[in-house]
């Protein structure tokens, strides 16, 4: 049951909403979309084109080819071993060019031969991209390490937000759902995705075990988060992520008193929540079931796109 009378969140103080505004993470100049070729990852290819016009951003494709050695689940182009280095490198840059023809503006392409998280993150960090994105491919022949330990090697290590694409793109996304434990790392999730989605429906997400029961689903303006999170962790929260204060005031807050795994699959489902965004290092399993024996089920039963934010180190 709600509180009869919840105390208001605490607000910036005075000026410091103008400020946080020019303090939200920038727009990426240059995007990064990294492709292993399957038929899955020309939904990337499209969402990497949209978000490129939208933020008239530049736009770079690459694939890697993985050296012969490599175990065929952390590879992303499985060629017969027969083949040298030069055929398998000629081959997947003429896939590239096939898969990329036709597209709507003008993208860079780039094929790489190695590990492919260090052949990702290394052209990353030489080009100065902003973004990365990567499509949930499952094509058995082309691999699977978008869904294995490339994913967790690349949001380890990578200073950049790693978007991973599964859905169709049917248009912008319209409801980002950020979820939240109130650390730093969250905190920076939301920042982030505030400054990239500043025009979409968001919605704070926060799984907890508490005694309430039941799900609460509240504007953040709303004079009943303190108490419901007892100590005024929540509201804390907010105020150090200095939202703009429009921003601010439409940010819808959700408050389930359930496990994070086993209800913001159905709540994204419920509500089609187009976006997930999750911060890493995070204190209460967010960190663990994003990077550890989990990721693969964590992006296979999100039934969305996913943003994974790393908080950048001190």
């Amino acid at each position: 049951m709600a509180p009869s009378k919840p105390a208001r969140a605490a607000a910036p103080p005075a000026g410091h909403a103008r400020m946080a505004e020019a303090l939200l993470p920038p727009l990426p100049a240059r995007l990064l979309l990294a492709t292993d070729l399957s038929m899955r990852c020309d939904r990337a290819i499209d969402r990497a084109v949209q978000l490129a016009g939208d933020w008239s951003a530049e736009l770079d494709i690459m694939t890697v080819v993985e050296t012969a050695d490599r175990p065929d689940p952390l590879a992303v182009l499985s060629w017969p071993p027969a083949d040298d280095k030069a055929t398998r490198l000629h081959q997947a840059r003429r896939q590239l060019q096939r898969d990329t023809r036709g597209l709507v503006l003008p993208a860079r392409l780039h094929v790489a031969y190695g590990p492919a998280a260090a052949a990702i993150g290394r052209t990353a960090a030489e080009l100065d991209c902003g973004l990365i994105v990567v499509g949930a491919g499952r094509n058995e022949s082309f691999g699977r390490f978008l869904l294995g330990s490339t994913i967790e090697q690349l949001a380890r290590s990578l200073p950049q937000p790693v978007l991973v694409v599964r859905s169709r793109v049917h248009g912008d996304y319209r409801r980002v759902l950020v979820a939240t434990d109130f650390s730093p790392a969250a905190r920076h999730a939301l920042r982030t995705a505030a400054g990239l989605f500043a025009d979409c429906d968001l919605t704070l997400y926060h799984a907890y075990t508490a005694p309430y029961g039941r799900v609460t689903d509240l504007p953040i303006g709303r004079d009943s988060m303190r108490q419901l999170i007892e100590d005024g962790e929540c509201a804390a929260f907010l105020a150090g992520c200095a939202l703009p204060g429009e921003l601010q005031s439409r940010l819808r807050l959700v408050l389930e008193g359930k496990g994070l795994e086993m209800a913001l699959g159905r709540y994204v489902r419920d509500h089609d929540i187009d976006l997930v965004v999750l911060g890493t290092q995070g204190r209460s399993g967010l960190m663990n079931l994003l990077l550890g024996s989990s990721a693969a089920r964590l992006l296979g039963w999100l039934p969305c796109d996913t943003l994974v934010v790393r908080q950048p180190r001190d």
